[in-house]
C-alpha cells in the first residue's frame, strides 16, 4: 500500500494518495487546485489516478477535484448527501472501493457538514484498519466545527449533534491503533484545538484530545459551537465553489509586470485591492499608500480572504520572483483576479521612482507607548484576535473586532482618537491597521510583539 500525505502551512492542509502497488491504481483525497505534485509523484511510481474524493465540500480552499477530472479523466466522489452541478461519484456509508489489495471502506461521518465522509484504509479487504482519512470530523486535538459550511436548511445546532454521534458511534469505535490523518492542522480556522502533529492514532484521540472525553451531547454541543475562530468571509463562497462548474487552474499562468501607467492607474483605483507580501518590520517602513500588509510568510492565502473579495482586481507588490508565489497560494483559494505586480528593488527594498509619491510610512508602537496612551485616555485600543484568544486574558479598554470581521466593521471604529491595534503576536495586527488605513483612517499604529508582549511588560492584564 502506498499513502502519501501533502501538507501546506499556509492553509494547513493536508491531502493524501492512496495506490496499490501492484495494480498501480490511485485515488487522490482533498488535493489543492495546483495538482501538478500529485500528478508527478503518480508518474514516479507508475500510478494510474482513477479518482479523486472529498471528504466534503471545503471552505478554506478550493478543491482540485475539476483538474484532476480534466488532467486525467479521474472520477469524482463525494459523500451521498453532497449535491452539485457536476457528475459525482456518490460514497454511501459502507461502501468499499477496491484499488487491488487495498481497500477503501467509506465512512459516513456528518458533523462538520452533513455529507461528510472518512475513509477507511485497509492493507487488504480483510485486514484491520491502518488509516482513517477523517476529512474535518475528527482533528489532531479537536473535531470540526458545525458553522463552516452548512449550506443546508439545519442549524449549527444540528450539525453539532450530529458530530456528536460521528465522534462516539463511528470514529471512536475504530481499534487504537489505526492512524488518524484529518485535513487540517494547527492554525487552521476549521477548529480551535487543533495541534501541530499531522499523525496520531484513534488511542491517543482518545486520550488526549478534549472535544472527546466523555460529556453529555449538550456539553459537547456547547464546546464546539462556542470560542471558535471568526470566519472568514470567503469561505461560505469557496463551499459553495465546490459544488460548482468553474474554471480550472492555470498553473502557468504568468503574472504581468504592471507598466507604469498601468500601477499608477490600479493603486489610484478604490476598486484595486492592493496587497504588500513582505513582512511587517519592512512594510512599516515603506509602503504604497493603500495597500494592505499580508507577507508571504504567515497564513497569507487565509488572511487575503479577510482583505479582499473573489472579485476584487488584485495587484502584488512584491520582490521580483515571488509574484507567482503569491499568486499560487491566492489561486488555491479561489482568487484567479491577480492582474499583475508591482516590483520592489531586492537590494534596498526601494519603490521604483514612478511610484515615490505614493510612498508612506506607519507607526508601530512598543508595550511601554501604549500603557502611557492607555493611562492618558488618548488611544482606541483594537483587538483582532478570535474569540477564544481572548480566554488567555484581555487588555483593558479594547474593543474586539476580530481580523476577519473588520473589514465589515470598520464604521464601528471611533475617529476622535489614534487607532491602535493588536493580536497574539504582532503579524496579523499589521494586516489589520494597514488595512484600517486602506479605509481611510489616519493615525494608526499596531503593538510590537501584540498581547504576548503586553502579557510579559504590560501592566494591565485582565482574565
Amino acid at each position: 500500500m502506498i499513502l502519501n500525505q501533502y501538507y501546506i502551512d499556509c492553509l494547513s492542509h493536508a491531502s493524501y494518495l492512496v495506490a496499490d502497488e501492484k495494480t498501480k491504481r490511485a485515488i487522490v483525497v482533498d488535493p489543492r487546485r495546483d495538482i501538478t505534485e500529485y500528478l508527478d509523484d503518480a508518474k514516479s511510481l507508475g500510478l494510474t489516478i482513477e479518482g479523486v474524493i472529498n471528504t466534503h465540500f471545503h471552505a478554506d480552499f478550493v478543491s482540485g477535484h475539476l483538474e484532476f477530472a480534466e488532467a486525467t479523466g479521474a472520477w469524482i466522489g463525494f459523500g451521498e448527501a453532497a449535491e452539485t452541478d457536476y457528475p459525482i461519484r456518490r460514497l454511501a456509508h459502507g461502501t468499499h472501493i477496491s484499488l487491488g489489495d487495498v481497500d477503501i471502506e467509506v465512512l459516513s461521518t456528518p458533523g462538520h457538514t452533513w455529507e461528510s465522509i472518512s475513509l477507511l484504509i485497509r492493507e487488504t479487504p480483510d485486514a484491520q484498519p491502518t488509516a482513517v482519512l477523517t476529512g474535518d470530523s475528527l482533528f489532531i486535538g479537536d473535531v470540526g466545527r458545525p458553522d463552516l459550511a452548512n449550506l443546508g436548511d439545519s442549524t449549527n445546532t444540528d450539525l453539532a449533534r450530529a458530530m456528536f454521534k460521528t465522534v462516539h458511534e463511528t470514529l471512536l469505535k475504530l481499534p487504537d491503533d489505526v492512524k488518524v490523518m484529518p485535513a487540517h492542522g494547527a492554525g487552521s480556522s476549521c477548529g480551535k484545538n487543533m495541534s501541530s502533529e499531522l499523525v496520531s492514532t484513534i488511542g491517543a484521540q482518545r486520550m488526549t484530545n478534549p472535544s472527546v472525553q466523555p460529556m453529555s451531547e449538550d456539553d459537547f454541543v456547547k464546546l464546539i459551537t462556542t470560542g471558535q475562530p471568526a470566519i472568514p468571509g470567503y469561505f461560505r463562497a469557496d463551499a459553495d465553489l465546490n459544488r460548482r462548474v468553474h474554471n480550472v487552474l492555470g498553473e502557468s499562468r504568468p503574472i504581468r509586470e504592471l507598466s507604469p501607467e498601468e500601477a499608477r492607474e490600479r493603486l489610484t483605483d478604490d476598486k484595486t485591492v492592493v496587497i504588500d507580501t513582505r513582512d511587517p518590520e519592512v512594510f512599516t517602513a515603506a509602503h504604497l499608500d493603500g495597500s494592505v500588509n499580508v507577507g508571504l510568510g504567515g497564513r497569507y492565502a487565509e488572511t487575503c480572504g479577510m482583505v479582499a473579495s473573489l472579485t476584487d482586481p488584485i495587484v502584488l507588490v512584491t520582490p521580483p520572483g515571488t509574484e507567482s508565489e503569491g499568486a499560487l497560494r491566492l489561486a488555491r483559494i479561489g482568487y484567479d483576479n491577480v492582474v499583475g505586480f508591482v516590483p520592489i528593488d531586492t537590494d534596498n527594498g526601494e519603490f521604483p521612482d514612478y511610484l515615490a509619491d505614493l510612498v508612506r510610512n506607519g507607526e508601530r508602537v512598543t508595550v511601554r507607548e501604549l500603557a502611557d496612551m492607555l493611562a492618558e485616555g488618548a488611544v482606541t485600543l483594537i483587538d483582532v484576535r478570535n474569540p477564544g484568544e481572548r480566554e488567555d486574558g484581555v487588555i483593558d479598554g479594547s474593543l474586539h473586532i476580530p481580523l476577519p470581521q473588520l473589514g465589515e466593521r470598520v464604521d464601528e471604529i471611533p475617529r476622535d482618537k489614534p487607532i491602535v491595534v493588536h493580536c497574539r503576536g504582532g503579524w496579523r495586527s499589521c494586516v489589520a491597521a494597514s488595512l484600517l488605513r486602506s479605509r481611510g483612517h489616519n493615525e494608526i499604529s499596531d503593538l510590537i510583539g501584540g498581547y504576548e508582549a503586553w502579557e510579559l511588560e504590560g501592566p494591565v492584564v485582565t482574565r
